[in-house]
């Protein structure tokens, strides 16, 4: 399942961010097929990227002169949610597969949590309200609206479009400023913090993980708990990157279906399915 998951990480992030000319002459590839979205976060700056990030779509869109309703990108929302939920985050997404390199390297007393988790896991909900959504019109907009995740906060943009660009054309190396060197911190520092922590930015701070994480109750691909086999020995637990409970497998926002929790249980009790309901959790009446 690792060298699966792998494999399909780095394969999608080689397919979606493919164009060599971009990346040997510091040039953003415009053609065609960026008027797509690929599901993950995948940044249209980014000199290798053939598509559009969907975040970077949505605020295009909400940030048009008189304000109208996205729906193309709410469908898209609603159907990649729908199928995968946040499958995407787990296998398709070019940043969440950085994040993961990262927290592979032999240093440093691993945690899979920050103190403070069950506050600061909101936090993703606040960006996706405040930068990515409404909020950015409002709290950015006037005459010169901006997409503000993107502008203020995307680590991903920064990796993958800012530095590549920044390294291959020497005429944008003149204007870095204040708002690059912002940036570069806090990818810097997410960087460094996922050596430690799993994935934190998309525990506490990705706005589209928050979105597909609303569809992990429903999405076509589940995680499956047979719980009559069950013997409850709690190796799905220990292995579960975001320490989430059986109970709470595939059906907890947080849940990125990495397959972990799969790969580790003895019984085979836990299985990818399709469209089977996840377990409920106790007092969960939904």
């Amino acid at each position: 399942m690792k060298r699966i998951r792998l494999a399909v990480q780095l394969f999608f992030t080689i397919f979606t961010n493919g164009y060599a000319y971009g990346y040997l002459n510091g040039k953003i590839y415009q053609g065609a097929l960026k008027y797509a979205c690929v599901p993950g976060l995948n940044c249209y700056s980014c000199p290798g990227a053939f598509a559009s990030c969907p975040l970077g779509a949505l605020q295009a869109l909400l940030n048009q002169r008189g304000f109208q309703v996205p729906f193309g990108m709410l469908g898209f929302f609603f159907l990649v949610g729908s199928l995968l939920g946040r499958f995407v985050c787990g296998w398709l997404c070019p940043f969440g597969l950085a994040q993961d390199l990262l927290h592979k390297i032999p240093v440093f007393r691993k945690r899979k949590r920050l103190p403070w988790h069950h506050i600061l896991k909101y936090g993703k909900y606040a960006v996706l309200l405040l930068f990515a959504g409404i909020g950015s019109v409002f709290l950015f907009g006037g005459f010169a609206k901006v997409p503000a995740f993107c502008k203020y906060i995307c680590p991903s943009g920064t990796l993958f479009g800012a530095v590549p660009l920044l390294a291959a054309n020497e005429s944008l190396r003149g204007q870095i400023g204040g708002l690059f060197l912002w940036k570069l911190g806090i990818l810097l520092f997410l960087l460094l913090l996922s050596v430690k922590v799993y994935r934190p930015f998309c525990q506490y701070l990705c706005p589209l993980g928050a979105i597909y994480g609303w569809f992990n109750r429903f999405s076509l691909v589940q995680v499956h708990w047979e719980k009559q086999n069950c013997t409850s020995c709690g190796a799905c637990e220990r292995a579960c990157p975001v320490a989430l409970s059986v109970r709470e497998i595939s059906r907890s926002p947080e849940c990125i279906r990495c397959g972990k929790c799969i790969e580790a249980c003895p019984g085979d009790c836990l299985s990818f399915s399709h469209g089977k309901r996840p377990n409920k959790i106790p007092g969960d009446n939904s």
